[in-house]
């Protein structure tokens, strides 16, 4: 049923193990997996759930059609399903409740927006390295920037 105009979409509520937990960003690189680590250990020193969050890939669309203004374009990600099966199968997660969330866009944008619906105590991630983090800035420099919750950057 559509919600009429000039009411508020309620969203659903996170599951309350989650709330205040610890929100991680995991794309499988070696930072990545380091910000796990330490986000696993904040996680069972807490005594609180983890929020894993994997952003799918978005490219401008001028790489596919050479026009302008610059639009993202989603690109079928299916890593976040081989990472929740990576994940699943790690020994180190079995002390901790976790979960594995997909979400498309910004990575900065999309790691804050789940920091605040699941009301996250801290955001884990891993440093930026490379051309790309130089060009654009690093996400965990432009997080650290704009998020309304402590942030961990994981070297």
């Amino acid at each position: 049923m559509p919600v009429p105009q000039g009411e508020p979409q309620r969203v659903q509520p996170c599951d309350p193990a989650f709330q205040h937990g610890v929100v991680v960003g995991f794309d499988g690189s070696l930072s990545s997996e380091r910000a796990l680590a330490y986000a696993v250990g904040m996680a069972r020193r807490s005594g609180c759930g983890l929020v894993i969050v994997h952003v799918a890939n978005r490219l401008p669309a001028t790489v596919w059609a050479g026009c302008e203004p610059p639009v993202f374009v989603d690109v079928p990600d299916h890593r976040t399903e081989v990472l929740g099966l990576e994940l699943s199968c790690a020994d180190y997660l079995s002390d901790v409740p976790w979960i594995l969330v997909e979400r498309g866009g910004d990575i900065c944008h999309e790691l804050e927006e789940v920091g605040r619906e699941y009301a996250a105590d801290a955001i884990v991630v891993g440093s930026t390295h490379g051309l790309v983090g130089k060009i654009f800035g690093s996400v965990s420099g432009r997080l650290a920037r704009r998020a309304n919750r402590p942030v961990v950057v994981i070297p």
